[in-house]
């Protein structure tokens, strides 16, 4: 499949929830990761991303408008020694234990599934990325069937200049909402990280976009670019 323009892609759906974007830079030097959350609850859209020990979590932007943190709070990205963990859920924690223990991202994720959010079921997105390589992974019910559980994995290694992948939690808005659904989507990474973070936050719906995370890891020395927007300020 070929690469898609992912402002065009973002613009094309008022309700991707969250999503997670890994590949290299147009330069070929940098691993990249994007990170967004969308909401149409209040209480989903009551949140801003904090850096946290290198990477990241959510917080309410005002505690005394927060519901249920249960599905909402969490750290979507944590570091483990040359390994960066970005999920869109607490299995960020899960998937950081089990790789501390030299078990695999797919052995931890096994362990897990979707959100128990009904009549949703919002599918977990988790990524890993070390050097150039990063794995996808999507777990989701079955059309909506909260007894079965479908895990599916992706693997990319030594991706060319300038393209990444795009995997989201919902195929578009509706209610229920529906799940993604297929392979993670090819897309066109163009320029340096402040070009990228604006090409993904522009393009999201300005209606449902909450926050953006993005990183570019310098894959030779290791040094890492990170820029945070919040809708809420």
């Amino acid at each position: 499949m070929n690469c898609v323009n992912l402002a065009e892609e973002l613009r094309s759906n008022t309700y991707p929830g969250r999503g997670i974007v890994l590949g290299r830079s147009e330069d070929g030097k940098k691993a990249v990761i994007a990170y967004f959350i969308m909401g149409r609850s209040e209480n989903s859209r009551n949140r801003v991303f904090v850096e946290q020990d290198g990477g990241i979590r959510t917080e309410a932007f005002d505690p005394a408008k927060l519901e249920d943190p249960s599905l909402i709070i969490y750290a979507p990205v944590r570091v483990l020694g040359s390994k960066t963990i970005v999920t869109n859920g607490d299995q960020t924690d899960t998937v950081y234990d089990f790789l501390k223990e030299g078990k695999t991202f797919a052995d931890a994720l096994r362990t897990r599934t979707f959100e128990p959010d009904a009549p949703n079921f919002t599918p977990r997105i988790s990524g890993v990325v070390e050097g150039f390589d990063y794995k996808l992974s999507i777990l989701k019910s079955n059309n909506g069937d909260p007894s079965s559980a479908h895990r599916y994995f992706f693997e990319y290694s030594d991706p060319k200049a300038g393209e990444g992948h795009f995997i989201h939690t919902y195929k578009c808005d509706g209610n229920p909402i529906p799940s993604y659904e297929g392979e993670p989507t090819p897309v066109v990474i163009r320029g340096d990280i402040d070009a990228f973070t604006k090409e993904v936050w522009e393009n999201l719906n300005e209606a449902n976009k909450v926050s953006l995370f993005t990183r570019f890891i310098d894959v030779e020395s290791g040094a890492t670019e990170t820029r945070i927007i919040n809708k809420n300020k």
